[in-house]
């Protein structure tokens, strides 16, 4: 992570800066549009990379910008065109070649590196009516990328805005070249790091009402479900599609392991993780079985576009979100998934009439139905990471119970972890829980883990301090040993039985069952207390006749 590199920090913020000042004040709006640009940026480097590493083995490879591009509206008269008229003339020819060619645009005028160095009002011109259009179908018809394009607008309103962004982003690139030459990271590694500094700018200024997993929280859920190569993982409430990136990095971080010579070393983040450079650990073959593995799903059509573009920047080339409300009639899936990690929204309801057959809680909460579409998309062996408010945990009514008891007693339900309640400020000041759970098994005795300290302050700061649990949390969480059933319940992690959960109205709230022991308070003898006030009230006395004598 880049969090330390106050130059790209203030770059970024300068973007944002240059924007609300430009009329762009929404700040998903303005995210939009800059993820555009810094897409279009993008696209003309790695494709220059790649023709000069072509240059360099003696492969083939063609460019994105070779050849002629016609805009959606004016393919059908193209193909038009491109067909012989009976009895056509020689000049009739000519004439429809000349309109196939007034039509085409030559791709290479395309490139960020061609229209960066346009005058500012040909370029505002030329974006929006050439540049856009040709990235909004880049990955062709039937990509998942263009269907959910269809319906993008580039929506920068000016020529001086549009100049002055692209000149700072030029600027970030320059920076970000510079931090991989002096720190040994990869570039698109950074670039990422750059795209997940700027969706924090929506959440820590409390943008919208949506907010992202913090994360290093995200990185704890993936040590817990441990996705591997050929997994299908699924995120049903994806959001920016941070749990599905962590998927990938820590799939990654796990091949290079294995390739690592004996004895070598990988050093944590600042998170206490190990994550390793995405970009050079991947075969194709790899890279294939890994893009078709990672599925989302989210009913915000923004967000989805915001995660394809998330995933896009960190090298995923087709990534499979779709626009979706997972829980109304309209879903279909079911039984599809190894692994499932989610942060699915804690608050709101449903319309009643709109929720899933297959959904049988007598609810209409969504954190509750979320818990039981996480179930149903597993499959048999499948274990899911997911995060819940700690309301979840204990709340008396019907529905939280039935949910609770089919956790208890139709998977596996490996772990609570309880979380405080500052861990997602300053945006959201709730008691959080991630809950681990395998479809199909048998739950016989379930480890829970209070984690107090996640290396941040709690309050809306969030700065970094000592003693952070998570590392402890994913040492002791492999270490456990189920079969001996130990514990101590004074510690901040024990094991607690099926059975004494099913006595309690199957209560997942660790303090249920921990042992909370109190501190002996050691009091005086009543004349010894009474002979200690007999003594100040003496040593006052004399205070108060030594100033008597001062004042005369």
């Amino acid at each position: 992570m880049l969090q330390l590199n106050a130059k790209l920090k203030a770059l970024i913020a300068k973007l944002w800066d240059r924007f609300w000042s430009g009329g762009i004040s929404n700040p998903l709006s303005a995210i939009e549009q800059i993820t555009y640009l810094l897409f279009m940026k993008q696209l003309d480097e790695l494709d220059l990379k790649r023709e000069k590493d072509a240059e360099f083995t003696g492969d083939t490879y063609t460019s994105r910008f070779v050849g002629s591009y016609y805009l959606p509206q004016d393919r059908a008269r193209v193909l038009e065109l491109e067909k012989p008229k009976p009895g056509e003339t020689s000049v009739d020819k000519i004439s429809r070649e000349q309109e196939i060619k007034r039509l085409a645009i030559d791709k290479s005028t395309l490139r960020w590196s061609h229209f960066k160095e346009l005058p500012a009002t040909d370029m505002l011109n030329h974006v929006q009516t050439r540049v856009f259009p040709f990235i909004k179908d880049l990955n062709g018809d039937d990509s998942t990328f263009t269907r959910h394009m269809a319906n993008a607008v580039f929506i920068i309103p000016s020529a001086n805005l549009l100049q002055g962004a692209i000149q700072i982003i030029e600027d970030i690139f320059i920076e970000i070249e510079r931090d991989a030459r002096e720190s040994g990271h990869l570039h698109q590694d950074i670039q990422g790091d750059v795209y997940e500094m700027l969706l924090n700018e929506i959440s820590s200024a409390g943008k919208n009402g949506q907010f992202r997993t913090p994360r290093h929280i995200i990185k704890l859920v993936s040590e817990l479900v441990n996705p591997q190569l050929g997994h299908r993982i699924c995120d049903p409430a994806c959001g920016t599609a941070g749990f599905l990136l962590d998927a990938y990095q820590y799939i990654i971080t796990q091949l290079a392991k294995q390739k690592t010579k004996k004895g070598h070393t990988f050093e944590p983040d600042e998170d206490g993780f190990i994550r390793t450079s995405v970009s050079g650990q991947l075969t194709q073959d790899n890279k294939d079985i890994l893009e078709q593995s990672l599925h989302g799903f989210d009913f915000d059509s923004t967000m989805v576009r915001l995660a394809l573009m998330n995933l896009m920047m960190h090298g995923i080339d087709n990534p499979r979100i779709d626009y979706q409300d997972t829980l109304s009639k309209s879903f279909t899936e079911e039984g599809d998934y190894d692994i499932i990690m989610a942060n699915p929204p804690f608050t709101g309801s449903i319309d009643k009439s709109d929720i899933n057959e297959s959904l049988l809680l007598n609810t209409t909460k969504t954190e509750l139905l979320f818990t039981e579409r996480i179930f149903t998309l597993l499959k048999t062996g499948g274990t899911a990471g997911i995060i819940i408010p700690q309301g979840v945990l204990f709340g008396s009514s019907g529905a939280f119970v039935a949910a609770r008891r089919k956790l208890v007693e139709e998977t596996e339900l490996k772990a609570v972890i309880s979380m405080p309640s500052g861990v997602f400020k300053p945006y959201a000041g709730v008691a959080t829980a991630i809950l681990v759970f395998t479809r199909g098994g048998k739950t016989e005795n379930t480890w829970f883990y209070n984690l107090t300290n996640d290396g941040l302050s709690l309050d809306d700061k969030r700065q970094r301090i000592p003693g952070s649990q998570l590392p402890d949390v994913v040492e002791q969480w492999r270490a456990r040993d189920a079969q001996k059933f130990v514990g101590d319940r004074k510690a901040n992690h024990f094991f607690v039985p099926a059975q004494e959960i099913r006595d309690k109205s199957y209560d997942l709230s660790f303090n249920r069952y921990s042992t909370i022991e109190h501190e002996k308070t050691v009091h005086d003898e009543p004349k010894a207390i009474l002979q200690k006030l007999k003594m100040l009230e003496n040593k006052i006395q004399s205070g108060i006749n030594e100033l008597e004598g001062i004042l005369g």
